[in-house]
């Protein structure tokens, strides 16, 4: 059986695409660097990081870009011998407007050499770059209208305007021909993420609707020609939880079909496991898979019934089973570069962030701009991937003035996130200290639960963050011990509902290594190792 979520913590609108036996989904990563996350799997059971393909400043710099922000929705296909990769850049998404690049690179092989991008346009976000059967090339992404009320994070359904359709010339990198909007979607609204997939004659059109919350959906269409007229599929909706607040799959829906060799069908989409209890999503959402029929009337549908996606899905003939999981362990030894689970915050300049060589068997963080900053910030961490983990660290740094820190974090975004610091205070010296920022939006307002900080020896001290569902306690080790450090903390916040809310949050609770020195002085911070130990899914 395929175990869904088949990509945990933070991996939403998944755009699935198959080579021969081969099977790669595309994720959004948002404001986190390098950008796109593709995975790989030969059964849709097991999957495995393959590549961040946008890791150079030619393709994407996001400093300066929003939470949340950055690259929405990619979509990846393969034709004429090279996977496409499409993406949207959004530098801003606050108020009316949304300045939304979009772009697309090629490679021969998923890992590469990733092109330089084209530039297409900017009318919308959610592209998609559909290969028809004649050689043809079409271009799609919603359109986004800012002469509505859709603003800030409560958007309208006069903002998403429809989807549009033009041609792409490969041969000359530009559109061509004539733009037009092909479908206003359905009474849900909202629409955006299309997909198109031919069969049988038919081009069938996927989007999402409803907006990422608990009301999201996939929701079908179809016609004879790919500029329309677009009929709706007669339930609308193929996949979507909005009426089903039971199902442990909620916010359902973005996402895109693939055939198996053998002619099955299946339907990836986003999805959300809140924590028990609280309507909070601290992994963010995430990647499921959907088994799918044809029916004689020619239309998709779950073969479970309904739209209501399910955890336990049957795989295809020859499936492997799940890999358990495993605690990640690094010690940051080889020099080489930083392992595949971590990543940073938006500068394509990671040199001016960290480094694995300046002290052998260490990772330096040199200390930047603050906690949250949405230009040079020091922070290297990794996905939450499950509800309940310890994530511990050794860290060696000698602040010198209450303007610089170091620490561990469990991070959302700049008014979401909870730091474990090493600083400076004037009276006691190196201190040990906790600020939080517990979904204070819009001023990001610290909170210090350490009333008094703890006074700490020289030399290394170990930090550790253990996260159980919505609690966070912080622990440190001078040598003598575990000590639990200040009170337990409110780890539900670090989500998608947390703060401004799951309409305007579209990433996940990150943990990590980070460091600031807002004096400008660049202070060096030594981290020895990173262990994340999962405890259950």
């Amino acid at each position: 059986m395929i175990r869904n979520p088949i990509l945990r913590g933070f991996n939403a609108d998944p755009s699935i695409c198959r080579v021969g036996g081969d099977y790669y989904i595309a994720t959004s990563t948002f404001e986190w660097y390098p950008g796109v996350q593709i995975h790989h799997s030969t059964d849709l059971v097991n999957w495995r990081l393959v590549k961040r393909p946008l890791d150079r400043a030619s393709q994407l710099d996001m400093r300066g870009n929003p939470d949340s922000g950055g690259i929405w929705a990619p979509c990846l296909s393969h034709a004429d011998g090279l996977f496409w990769l499409v993406y949207t850049d959004v530098k801003r998404m606050d108020g009316n407007f949304k300045d939304t690049h979009n772009y697309i690179v090629t490679a021969p092989a998923i890992d590469g050499p990733w092109s330089d991008p084209f530039y297409v346009n900017s009318s919308g976000f959610d592209p998609s770059l559909f290969h028809d059967d004649d050689g043809r090339k079409w271009f799609l992404n919603m359109l986004w209208s800012h002469i509505s009320n859709g603003v800030g994070g409560q958007p309208k359904h006069p903002s998403f305007a429809g989807i549009l359709l033009q041609e792409w010339d490969a041969t000359t990198g530009k559109l061509v021909g004539p733009v037009k909007n092909i479908f206003a979607g359905s009474p849900l609204g909202l629409v955006e993420g299309p997909h198109l997939f031919k069969r049988d004659g038919w081009y069938y059109l996927t989007t999402a609707e409803g907006g990422t919350g608990y009301g999201h959906a996939v929701t079908m269409a179809r016609s004879r020609k790919i500029d329309g007229p677009y009929e709706m599929h007669p339930d609308v909706h193929v996949i979507t939880s909005k009426d089903a607040p039971e199902a442990l799959l909620q916010r359902a829906g973005h996402g895109q079909i693939v055939e198996t060799p053998d002619g099955q069908f299946y339907h990836t989409h986003l999805c959300s496991r809140p924590l028990p209890g609280l309507r909070r999503s601290p992994l963010g959402r995430e990647t499921a898979i959907q088994k799918c029929v044809w029916g004689e009337d020619g239309w998709l549908r779950l073969v479970a019934g309904g739209p209501v996606p399910r955890v336990d899905v049957e795989a295809p003939i020859g499936a492997a089973e799940p890999r358990p999981d495993k605690a990640a362990r690094h010690s940051f030894d080889d020099g080489a570069q930083l392992p595949a689970d971590f990543q940073w915050l938006r500068t394509p300049y990671p040199d001016r962030l960290f480094s694995l060589t300046e002290r052998p068997g260490w990772l330096r963080l040199h200390g930047r701009e603050s906690i949250g900053s949405w230009f040079e910030q020091s922070l290297v961490a990794r996905r939450q991937e499950h509800f309940s983990f310890r994530a511990q660290t050794v860290l060696d740094v000698s602040p010198q003035n209450l303007q610089q820190a170091a620490g561990l974090t469990l991070y959302y975004n700049r008014h979401k996130f909870h730091l474990l610091a090493v600083t400076h205070d004037e009276r006691l010296g190196r201190v040990l200290t906790i600020l939080s920022c517990p979904g204070n939006w819009p001023d990001g307002k610290l909170e210090f639960p350490l009333a008094t900080p703890l006074r700490l020896p020289g030399g290394p001290v170990e930090l550790a963050a253990d996260v159980d569902g919505a609690a966070l306690q912080f622990f440190f080790d001078t040598g003598s011990g575990w000590q639990a450090a200040g009170p337990v903390l409110d780890a539900s916040v670090i989500s998608d509902e947390g703060g401004r809310g799951e309409h305007a949050s579209f990433t996940g609770a990150f943990v990590g290594m980070m460091a600031f020195d807002v004096s400008g002085a660049a202070m060096p911070a030594d981290f020895q190792r990173f262990e994340y130990i999962p405890r259950n899914s």
